[in-house]
């Protein structure tokens, strides 16, 4: 049977990491086809994993928004595992909460200095730095602004690390209904209420998951034959239990994109998607 990451085995691996040191190790390895895997069990072809730290202090030069900074040095950070809405610029309005996000932040980073931790990927597309950042003080910002409600959390694998933290801080943001958790913008909506219109933006997207469908790169959880969620081949080995989602109503989170025939949002790791029944 062919290898692959078992995404529970690493999200428990997960709650074992300490902010500098790692207790449990993690192995890497490529298949045949060159799908990279991680694991806490050690394959043949495997190597250890370890995310590169920075254990350095950095100045802090200018906060963009809610989740990217400018360090002194240069750098551009964009904080990992979340997404904070965004604030006005020239062809953007303000999205509910992103000034509010980006003033809390600002007010964390006052008279202090930040510390980095990478994980698997080290810049984005943007060319812009990906890490979890932490105050002199050890807040782990991140993890804050999920916390109180102002970002929801966004996990792109392979960078994996603090997923177990994350998604229980959203938990509480979420059951307290605090932060964008309150606001109307960021209520759920049905697949019938989406349109070219109200698409823009992060979105919660209700529907029951009619059929699966099959492609030789994606698979589809079709909720309506105008919407359906789609998941890249290299992406499902963290997707366990797919298969069960037929027939289950589901509230899925992320980015709407048009197509001709309807509306897609990608899904790149389970925490995306919510079984509601």
């Amino acid at each position: 049977m062919k290898n692959k990451c078992n995404y529970w085995n690493i999200y428990l691996v997960l709650l074992l990491f300490t902010r500098f040191s790692y207790a449990t190790d993690i192995f890497k390895w490529t298949d045949t086809q060159g799908q990279i895997h991680y694991s806490d069990k050690k394959h043949s072809n495997a190597t250890e994993y370890k995310p590169v730290q920075d254990f350095s202090f950095y100045n802090v030069q200018k906060v963009y928004d809610g989740d990217t900074i400018l360090l002194s040095d240069g750098r551009k950070i964009r904080l990992l595992g979340i997404n904070t809405p965004e604030i006005e610029h020239a062809d953007q309005a303000e999205q509910a909460g992103g000034e509010v996000a980006r003033q809390w932040l600002t007010q964390q980073l006052l008279n202090t200095r930040v510390r980095l931790e990478f994980d698997s990927e080290k810049r984005d597309k943007y060319k812009r730095h990906l890490a979890h950042i932490f105050t002199e003080q050890g807040l782990h910002l991140n993890r804050e602004l999920v916390r109180l409600g102002y970002a929801s959390t966004s996990i792109y694998p392979p960078n994996l690390k603090y997923v177990a933290e994350l998604l229980a801080a959203q938990q509480v943001a979420e059951t307290g209904r605090l932060g964008i958790w309150q606001y109307s913008d960021y209520a759920p909506k049905f697949t019938s209420e989406l349109s070219n219109k109200n698409k823009q933006g992060w979105q919660r997207i209700i529907g029951r998951v009619l059929r699966i469908k099959s492609t030789s790169k994606s698979r589809y959880l079709k909720l309506n034959d105008n919407f359906d969620v789609r998941i890249k081949k290299e992406h499902l080995q963290y997707f366990d239990t797919l298969s069960l989602l037929k027939g289950k109503k589901i509230e899925v989170r992320g980015w709407v994109n048009k197509y001709k025939n309807g509306f897609s949002v990608l899904v790149k790791h389970p925490s995306a998607i919510k079984i509601l029944d």
